[in-house]
C-alpha cells in the first residue's frame, strides 16, 4: 500500500478504495464522514495512509487499518443499530476518530469510546466537536475514562467491541460483556501480534478466529503508558 499523502479526506478514501484496502460503499461513506485532519496532530500528514503519534505514547491506527475494522464488523454494526438498547464499545479510542466512524454506521446504537488516560479521553472529547460532533447520552456518542481491558458495563452487553491496542490475551470481561448474537475485532500478542475475530453466538457459543498479523501499541496499565 502507498503511504504517499492525499490532498483531501475523500481523496485518501477513493485511494484505498482504489486500491481495493475498501469493498463497503457504506464504510467508505462513513470514512468520508469523518475528517482525519481532525483527529491527528498534524494537518501535513493527516491525509496518509500510515499511523500517527498523537500523544500520551499512544497512535492513531492507520485509515485502511479502520476500513479494515470496520467492514469486519458491519454485519454487527447493522444489529446493534436495529436492536432496541444497541451498544457499541470502542476501547482503546484514543483520538475518537473510530468512535465517530463507529457511530456514523449504527447512528440509533449508543456507541461508548474508553480510554484509561484522562488525557486521551480529552482529547478524543475535543477532536469530536472539532468535527462537529456533539457528545453525550442524547447524541448516543460518549467518551469516558476507565480501563478498558474491563469493558464498561453501564452500556453491556454490546453487539459491537472494537479494540484498539494488543492485549496480550483477549479479556475475559470483554468477552462477558459481548452480546449473543455479538463480535469483537481485538489485536492480541506482545511480539508477535493478529487480529482477533470473536464471535458470539445467539446461544452463547464463542468462537474465536485468527485473521492476521498486526502490529499495534500494547494494551497495558495506565501507569505503564504514561504518567499524567
Amino acid at each position: 500500500m502507498s503511504f504517499s499523502r492525499a490532498r483531501t479526506n475523500a481523496e485518501l478514501v477513493d485511494r484505498m478504495v482504489g486500491k481495493g484496502l475498501i469493498t463497503s460503499l457504506r464504510v467508505a461513506e462513513a470514512l468520508k464522514g469523518v475528517d482525519r485532519k481532525n483527529y491527528v496532530p498534524s494537518d501535513w500528514a493527516a491525509y496518509e495512509d500510515s499511523p500517527q503519534r498523537i500523544g500520551f505514547n499512544a497512535t492513531i491506527s492507520a485509515p485502511h487499518m479502520h476500513a479494515h475494522a470496520c467492514e469486519n464488523l458491519l454485519t454487527h454494526l447493522d444489529a446493534a443499530n436495529d436492536t432496541e438498547g444497541g451498544a457499541v464499545l470502542d476501547v482503546g479510542s484514543g483520538s475518537g476518530y473510530l468512535t465517530a466512524v463507529l457511530h456514523r454506521l449504527a447512528p440509533r446504537a449508543t456507541v461508548i469510546g474508553i480510554d484509561h488516560l484522562q488525557g486521551l479521553a480529552d482529547l478524543a472529547r475535543t477532536n469530536l466537536a472539532k468535527d462537529g460532533v456533539t457528545i453525550g447520552p442524547a447524541s448516543k456518542i460518549d467518551i469516558v475514562c476507565g480501563d478498558g481491558r474491563k469493558g464498561w458495563p453501564a452500556h453491556a452487553p454490546y453487539q459491537v467491541i472494537h479494540v484498539g491496542a494488543a492485549a496480550p490475551s483477549i479479556p475475559d470481561a470483554l468477552v462477558d460483556q459481548l452480546a449473543a448474537p455479538g463480535r469483537m475485532f481485538i489485536p492480541v500478542g506482545v511480539v508477535e501480534q493478529d487480529i482477533w475475530q470473536v464471535d458470539k453466538d445467539a446461544s452463547g457459543a464463542v468462537i474465536r478466529k485468527k485473521l492476521f498479523g498486526v502490529m499495534y501499541v500494547p494494551l497495558t496499565d495506565k501507569e505503564k503508558q504514561w504518567t499524567e
